[in-house]
């Protein structure tokens, strides 16, 4: 009984406490609600929820709509996350390289984040399918990371959860930064937080000795992800979890053959345990902008996507068709399971 009403009160707590606000009213002025979208695709699912292209019935335009069922979310003990990801995008991130919030609103039920739609597909399906990529191509998706990376720091957020599956490319072929719940607001150049969170392979050795850490632990992410672009696995990779754990605090750095002296020194200075020593620990992005790797990047032609991406993924067009079958105007929130490759547009 008594947990039962400890259950009841939780549900209750969120849904008094996350209402959405800030985002909510369309270009008319009127309240967004589920049925003013029709549902086209899943395109993606978590633990909680599922991800849906979405066209909305009157302005037109096509979104990712990210749908999370709230009782889902207390049984797993995951409000923490979901306020964190509501909060940072609530705050009107403006930035070509980070997915955007359009919308939000909710029901008794579920939560809606109304987001643009990146229809390239996850870096992660990407390097799976041709394993690594050209010196070139890494150092272009690594630049416009770095400096997504490099605005949330400017917002006082440290990001914590960068992978390959967090990075979409749009039809285009630039990148989009997305999934911000494990976020940490208030940490400010110099500051420090304590959590631990993050995906074993990208995580930096003072979070996995929960140590106090700072903003520096997105560059060590960056250089895991640019380690896996240009070799194909993350640094100290391996397949028992235990093993990669200690590979990542004690083993030393072991860098692919055939790279660049400029890569070499980037992944080292990156990869550094000794976090005083970290390339970004001192100025954040600036320390990165003057490394010889992204000499050949002008940082504001990249940040006006001026600067011509090496490669365009392909995309299958919505046609009418697809636009006829919607599958909803009031999404289920069973997970079927995701594609991670290019989406129709």
């Amino acid at each position: 009984m008594c947990k039962t009403l400890t259950f009841l009160k939780s549900v209750q707590y969120v849904r008094n406490q996350v209402t959405l606000q800030g985002c909510n009213p369309s270009k008319s002025g009127s309240v967004v609600k589920p049925s003013d979208f029709d549902y086209l695709k899943v395109i993606g699912t978590g633990s909680f929820g599922k991800v849906l292209l979405a066209r909305h019935r009157k302005q037109g335009g096509y979104y990712a709509v990210k749908a999370l069922d709230k009782q889902t979310i207390i049984k797993r003990n995951e409000q923490r996350h979901v306020m964190v990801e509501r909060s940072v995008l609530l705050k009107g991130l403006k930035h070509p390289f980070l997915v955007g919030l359009h919308f939000s609103f909710q029901t008794p039920k579920t939560l809606y984040f109304v987001l643009d739609f990146a229809n390239g597909g996850e870096l992660f399906y990407h390097l799976q399918r041709e394993g690594s990529f050209p010196e070139p191509r890494a150092a272009f998706y690594a630049a416009e990371i770095a400096a997504a990376l490099g605005y949330l720091h400017s917002l006082s957020i440290v990001y914590r959860d960068l992978k390959p599956e967090n990075v979409l490319l749009d039809s285009e072929g630039h990148v989009m930064l997305t999934d911000f719940g494990l976020c940490k607001e208030g940490v400010a150049v110099g500051g420090i937080t304590h959590t631990f969170c993050g995906t074993p392979e990208y995580l930096a050795p003072e979070v996995l000795l929960g140590q106090p850490y700072s903003l520096a632990v997105d560059w060590w992410g960056l250089g895991a992800v640019l380690f896996e672009m240009l070799s194909g696995l993350p640094p100290f990779y391996s397949r028992s979890r235990l093993e990669m754990l200690e590979n990542i605090l004690y083993s030393p750095l072991r860098l692919p053959s055939g790279l660049s002296e400029g890569a070499h020194s980037l992944l080292k200075g990156l990869l550094e345990r000794n976090i005083s020593k970290r390339l970004g620990q001192g100025l954040d992005i600036e320390e990165l902008k003057e490394h010889q790797f992204f000499a050949s990047i002008n940082w504001d032609d990249l940040i006006a996507r001026k600067v011509r991406p090496p490669f365009i993924p392909k995309v299958v067009r919505i046609n009418q068709k697809m636009v006829r079958n919607v599958i909803s105007t009031h999404p289920p929130l069973a997970p079927p399971p995701p594609p991670s490759g290019p989406t129709a547009i």
